[in-house]
């Protein structure tokens, strides 16, 4: 689907009339490049945004002469700019979650030898804010912020679905049975149940990835988007055990960052 098309899931409540329509067509088309995708030329960036290829010109254009965009005269293509560092930069370092949540997360992950991420939805997926990895090699090393994974498919994006406005998580369940197509079925229920198991017990767990669990619970606070947190282990422990290990540490990490967050 075009990422054009993405529903927003950033918590503003401003109407169609009062955004601005290039600047967030602009904004498609940053959004366009992702990891393993550092070249597009006007035509991909069409069929990624779903934009004209017209429009399309006159953005990159505009794109390329404020610094956000690098034009490659060979290729006839264009990568992102060094300014998009430095405001992912100025991002993470003036994040109040993340200096809030990121210490511990951090001691956390050491202490019991596990992953422990915090993560916001973007459109249809999620985005990691942070990621700290346990390592059997080295005590525990980050893993670089913004990688995304699927909504449907993680318990990051489940436990955000239950945490989220009924309207939206309607929308996104219909995208999702749309573009699963006969595989819907079989997920749908896994979904359902997730959802119900943050609302009963205020976590869900997943295996989305082989011999990788997963348990994730939202963390919703006033004037800020819905954050989701979680923990994950790879190896052969049945993830029954998993999640009856790690559910209580997870819940209490949550209250200790939910306090930090909004305490900052």
């Amino acid at each position: 689907m075009p990422r054009s098309a993405q529903l927003s899931t950033t918590g503003t409540s401003q109407s169609r009339g009062d955004r601005n329509r290039s600047l967030e067509r602009g904004v498609a088309l940053l959004r366009a490049f992702r990891p393993g995708s550092d070249l597009l030329g006007n035509g991909e960036l069409a069929e990624r945004t779903g934009l004209a290829r017209a429009t399309v010109s006159r953005l990159t254009q505009t794109l390329v002469a404020s610094g956000m965009l690098e034009y490659v005269r060979a290729s006839r293509a264009y990568r992102l700019g060094a300014p998009v560092l430095s405001l992912a930069h100025a991002m993470r370092t003036g994040s109040p979650a993340l200096i809030a949540a990121g210490p511990l997360m951090r001691a956390e992950a050491e202490r019991r030898k596990i992953n422990v991420g915090l993560a916001v939805a973007d459109g249809d997926e999620m985005l990691y804010l942070e990621s700290v990895r346990y390592s059997r090699r080295v005590s525990w090393r980050n893993v670089v912020a913004g990688q995304r994974v699927p909504m449907e498919l993680t318990s990051l994006g489940r436990a955000w679905l239950a945490a989220t406005d009924e309207r939206t998580r309607r929308q996104l369940l219909a995208r999702f049975r749309q573009r699963r197509g006969e595989g819907w079925p079989a997920l749908a229920p896994a979904i359902a149940e997730a959802i119900e198991s943050v609302r009963q017990r205020g976590y869900c767990w997943a295996t989305w990835q082989p011999q990788v669990v997963a348990l994730a619970t939202p963390v919703a606070l006033p004037d800020h988007p819905i954050y989701v947190l979680n923990m994950s282990v790879s190896g052969d422990t049945p993830a029954t055990e998993v999640v009856e290990r790690l559910h209580g540490p997870l819940m209490e990490l949550a209250g200790r960052v939910s306090e930090s967050i909004a305490g900052g």
